[in-house]
């Protein structure tokens, strides 16, 4: 009887190791809540359980093929709590209302700002790396910018001039990331004026610049009746356009801003 006992106490032992087992070693979960944190999470630490947003493998999404299979949420307070992830990255997801939720609920959150220079992006790396337990990972990162950094530097001459057009009819001045990327690959920035303003279409025909630098003109489905996809701006950046840029190197303040300036540096 005693023996019975024994055995029965025994399974009862090993049952409760084997049950807490897996959930002690789970992977780190992270959730992010928009395309700009999934390129974040998904750079720093693949092999984590990550939930990302539902357009982490949209075409303007840097990592979209890494995003591909993996668990996506659509970000609401119900979803995150039921979820349980140990960390929320976010950039511009999520309003007031479900951050208070959050930090009601004691879910940690990694915020990522809206920097305007490449000293910014490496603390918002330094930053994210550290909240997800991947300040090695971080670095690894920077200096990978920061190589594509080096080849891409050009001295800014005069007469290396360029004005950046979206397809929407904007440009971006100074105190823009925008801005950084052209100054660091050697190029004057014509914006009129400091930060995001709308580009004049008949300005542009009566003295359009010497060269154009492009954005998101790759994204057909938007901004299709924007200004810069007006006729006379097509025809004005024939010939003048120095590179257009991706929408996928441009969404997000992240270490492939780098690979923006290596585009326009080595355009002719």
């Amino acid at each position: 009887m005693r023996c019975g006992a024994g055995m029965a106490l025994a399974a009862l032992v090993l049952t409760g190791l084997m049950s807490a087992g897996p959930a002690g070693a789970r992977p780190l979960r992270i959730l992010s809540l928009d395309q700009c944190a999934d390129q974040y999470v998904l750079a720093l630490a693949p092999e984590a359980e990550l939930i990302l947003s539902p357009r982490a493998d949209d075409p303007d999404s840097w990592m979209r093929a890494e995003a591909t299979g993996r668990r996506t949420s659509r970000g609401t307070l119900e979803a995150i709590v039921a979820a349980e992830p140990d960390v929320v990255v976010r950039y511009w997801g999520g309003d007031a209302r479900l951050m208070a939720g959050l930090e009601r609920r004691g879910i940690r959150v990694a915020g990522i700002g809206d920097v305007s220079d490449f000293d910014g992006i490496r603390m918002q790396m330094r930053s994210v790396g550290r909240a997800v337990g991947r300040a090695d990972r971080a670095e690894s990162l920077i200096r990978s910018m920061d190589d594509r950094l080096a080849l891409a530097r050009r001295p800014v001459s005069p007469d290396r001039t360029a004005l950046y057009l979206t397809a929407g009819g904007f440009t971006a001045g100074a105190g823009t990331l925008v801005d950084a990327i052209m100054k660091a690959a050697g190029y004057r920035n014509l914006a009129p004026g400091p930060f995001f303003s709308a580009v004049s279409v008949e300005r542009i025909a009566l003295e359009p610049p010497v060269r154009f630098v492009l954005g998101f003109f790759d994204m057909v489905r938007s901004d299709w009746r924007g200004a810069g996809r007006h006729p006379v701006i097509s025809r004005a950046a024939q010939g003048r356009t120095a590179v257009s840029l991706p929408a996928a190197a441009l969404s997000c303040p992240a270490w492939f801003s780098a690979e923006a300036s290596l585009m326009l540096a080595q355009a002719k």
